[in-house]
Protein backbone atom coordinates (compact mmCIF):
# COMPACT_ATOMS: atom_id res chain seq x y z
CA UNK A 1 0.00 0.00 0.00
CA UNK A 2 1.14 3.37 -1.14
CA UNK A 3 2.27 6.38 1.72
CA UNK A 4 -1.01 8.46 0.14
CA UNK A 5 -3.47 5.00 0.49
CA UNK A 6 -2.03 4.39 4.17
CA UNK A 7 -2.85 7.87 4.84
CA UNK A 8 -6.28 8.10 3.47
CA UNK A 9 -6.86 5.25 5.29
CA UNK A 10 -5.65 6.61 8.86
CA UNK A 11 -7.86 9.80 8.08
CA UNK A 12 -11.05 7.93 7.55
CA UNK A 13 -10.00 6.22 10.78
CA UNK A 14 -9.38 9.04 12.87
CA UNK A 15 -12.82 10.96 11.38
CA UNK A 16 -14.67 7.87 12.77
CA UNK A 17 -12.63 8.18 16.32
CA UNK A 18 -13.78 12.03 16.16
CA UNK A 19 -17.47 10.66 15.81
CA UNK A 20 -17.14 8.50 18.53
CA UNK A 21 -15.27 10.99 20.83
CA UNK A 22 -15.28 14.18 19.39
CA UNK A 23 -14.58 16.57 22.92
CA UNK A 24 -11.15 14.02 22.70
CA UNK A 25 -10.16 14.79 19.56
CA UNK A 26 -11.15 18.30 19.82
CA UNK A 27 -8.93 18.69 22.78
CA UNK A 28 -6.10 17.17 21.22
CA UNK A 29 -5.97 19.34 18.16
CA UNK A 30 -6.00 22.20 20.35
CA UNK A 31 -3.12 20.89 21.85
CA UNK A 32 -1.52 20.01 18.82
CA UNK A 33 -2.35 23.63 17.30
CA UNK A 34 -0.81 25.54 20.45
CA UNK A 35 2.10 23.67 19.96
CA UNK A 36 2.18 24.01 16.43
CA UNK A 37 1.75 27.38 16.49
CA UNK A 38 3.00 29.30 18.97
CA UNK A 39 6.82 29.16 20.19
CA UNK A 40 10.31 30.47 18.85
CA UNK A 41 10.89 27.76 16.86
CA UNK A 42 9.48 27.78 13.11
CA UNK A 43 6.78 25.12 11.71
CA UNK A 44 9.93 23.30 9.97
CA UNK A 45 12.06 22.38 13.03
CA UNK A 46 8.91 21.87 15.03
CA UNK A 47 7.97 18.84 12.32
CA UNK A 48 11.75 17.82 12.32
CA UNK A 49 11.63 17.18 16.02
CA UNK A 50 7.97 15.47 15.47
CA UNK A 51 9.36 13.34 13.40
CA UNK A 52 12.35 12.04 15.40
CA UNK A 53 9.71 11.25 18.06
CA UNK A 54 7.72 9.31 15.32
CA UNK A 55 10.66 7.51 14.35
CA UNK A 56 11.83 6.58 17.88
CA UNK A 57 8.03 6.00 19.10
CA UNK A 58 7.63 3.82 15.77
CA UNK A 59 4.58 5.46 14.84
CA UNK A 60 4.26 4.77 11.13
CA UNK A 61 1.21 7.34 10.80
CA UNK A 62 2.73 9.68 12.51
CA UNK A 63 5.60 9.63 10.22
CA UNK A 64 4.01 9.80 7.18
CA UNK A 65 1.64 13.18 7.96
CA UNK A 66 5.31 14.73 9.35
CA UNK A 67 7.29 13.87 6.18
CA UNK A 68 4.27 15.16 3.97
CA UNK A 69 4.18 18.52 6.65
CA UNK A 70 7.98 18.50 6.30
CA UNK A 71 7.76 18.53 2.16
CA UNK A 72 5.01 21.64 2.60
CA UNK A 73 7.57 23.32 4.64
CA UNK A 74 10.18 23.54 2.34
CA UNK A 75 12.37 20.65 3.78
CA UNK A 76 15.17 18.94 2.28
CA UNK A 77 15.89 15.14 1.49
CA UNK A 78 19.07 15.77 3.21
CA UNK A 79 17.87 17.29 6.35
CA UNK A 80 15.48 14.60 6.66
CA UNK A 81 18.80 12.30 6.52
CA UNK A 82 20.14 14.29 9.34
CA UNK A 83 17.26 13.69 11.49
CA UNK A 84 17.34 9.90 10.61
CA UNK A 85 20.61 9.89 11.89
CA UNK A 86 19.83 11.40 14.91
CA UNK A 87 16.65 9.74 15.50
CA UNK A 88 18.56 6.18 14.69
CA UNK A 89 21.69 7.41 17.15
CA UNK A 90 18.99 7.69 19.86
CA UNK A 91 16.67 4.49 19.06
CA UNK A 92 19.36 2.18 18.11
CA UNK A 93 17.74 -0.83 15.32
CA UNK A 94 14.09 -0.30 15.55
CA UNK A 95 14.23 3.49 15.05
CA UNK A 96 16.85 2.79 11.80
CA UNK A 97 13.53 0.30 10.29
CA UNK A 98 11.55 3.44 10.71
CA UNK A 99 14.09 5.77 9.46
CA UNK A 100 14.35 3.86 6.45
CA UNK A 101 10.40 4.13 6.39
CA UNK A 102 10.41 7.90 6.60
CA UNK A 103 12.78 8.38 3.94
CA UNK A 104 10.51 5.64 1.34
CA UNK A 105 7.99 8.20 2.64
CA UNK A 106 10.06 11.31 1.70
CA UNK A 107 10.69 9.73 -1.90
CA UNK A 108 7.32 8.96 -3.02
CA UNK A 109 5.05 11.83 -1.14
CA UNK A 110 7.73 14.35 -2.77
CA UNK A 111 7.62 12.61 -6.21
CA UNK A 112 3.79 13.23 -6.33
Amino acid sequence: MSAADKMADQRAMNKALNKLVPETLKGFMALEHGATRHGVLDAKTKEFVALGIAISERCEPCILFHVQALIKAGATREELGDVCAMAMTMGGGPALMYAARALAAWDELSAA
